[in-house]
């Protein structure tokens, strides 16, 4: 029998499949610290997580019977890789699985931002009528720039082209799509972009790739979106680049800190926030939950 532990929430349907199969042995333990999951954890060949979960060097040296760690999700920065691989330990996630969830949030971000939505929506609940002050912009004719064009970057492209807007991109490695996107240099997609949305993982050469030189280069009024990781984006220098109008406005789900315990840059009246809800759509839980079980049972149970 394997016996699994999900550290975090997984999709009703999905927990309720798991537990029907006599092979597995499922054990839902979420909300827990490191020093709890290091106890926890040697019991347990499978550890399941999404983003709240952090399995770190410490856990994983603890883990004598871990053979596999499954991220249901995108990003692996909540898992030490590495160390991970260093014990032979496999490392899976569901790529695909909230894709469109999270492009759909970035369009939201988008139009949020560009229409002020967040700062009407509070003035009609303080019973204010601000009609004037609150004119935005249109998204149709803007140049978007996205940064990494993978699952996600593509998604925000067509639902970008629908709209009638002019789509750059730009990727550390060659990506072949036959979307009508031109693929652009770093720097031409600073330059060029009226917004620009990030939809790249958190890594050591990610980290702050957006900061003050960066921000130099982008058109003055530039709209930032990210709803990829906090730590791509150097928030001081975003705060300081709004302050001075070089930005426009910010639409951010994800923070370098989770919670912020800083509220400098969410306060701006320039930025709308939103508390890392990009995967959060049923739909896309579902999947999610569904590609867990499906890894499962492909790995674990014996092929009929």
């Amino acid at each position: 029998m394997t016996k699994i532990l999900l550290a975090d929430p997984l999709d009703k349907e999905a927990l309720e499949e798991l537990r029907s199969i006599p092979e597995f042995e499922v054990t839902l333990k979420t909300g827990m610290d490191e020093a709890e999951l290091i106890r926890t954890i040697p019991d347990y060949e499978v550890i399941v997580v999404r983003s709240a979960t952090k399995v770190t060097r410490k856990v994983i040296e603890a883990a004598n019977k871990l053979k596999l760690i499954i991220r249901a999700g995108i990003g692996l920065d909540n898992i030490d890789v590495e160390a991970a691989r260093e014990k032979g330990i496999e490392v899976v996630n569901t790529p695909a699985a909230t894709s469109i969830s999270v492009a759909e949030l970035t369009f939201g971000l988008m139009i949020s931002a560009v229409r002020k939505l967040g700062r009407a929506n509070m003035s009609m609940k303080e019973h204010k009528w601000e009609k004037k002050a609150l004119s935005g912009t249109e998204l149709y004719d803007k140049t978007l720039g996205i940064i990494g064009f993978g699952r996600i970057g593509q998604e925000v492209a067509k639902r970008a082209l629908a709209f009638g807007m002019k789509v750059i991109a730009y990727d550390i490695i060659d990506i072949k799509t036959d979307l009508p996107v031109e693929m652009v240099s770093f720097d031409e997609l600073l330059k060029r972009s009226d917004i620009i949305t990030l939809h790249i993982p958190l890594t050591k050469e990610t980290k702050h790739l957006i900061g003050k030189s960066e921000f130099e280069k982008m058109k003055k009024g530039v709209v930032i979106i990210n709803a990829a990781r906090g730590g791509v984006i150097d928030e001081a220098a975003l705060l300081d680049a709004l302050n001075s109008g070089q930005v426009k406005s910010a639409a951010l789900d994800v923070f370098e800190k989770e919670p912020p315990d800083d509220y400098s840059l969410i306060d701006h009246p320039e930025v709308f926030a939103t508390p890392h809800i990009g995967a959060a759509a049923e739909e896309g839980q579902r999947r999610a939950g569904m590609e867990v079980v499906k890894i499962l049972k492909d790995k674990y149970l014996p092929k009929i």
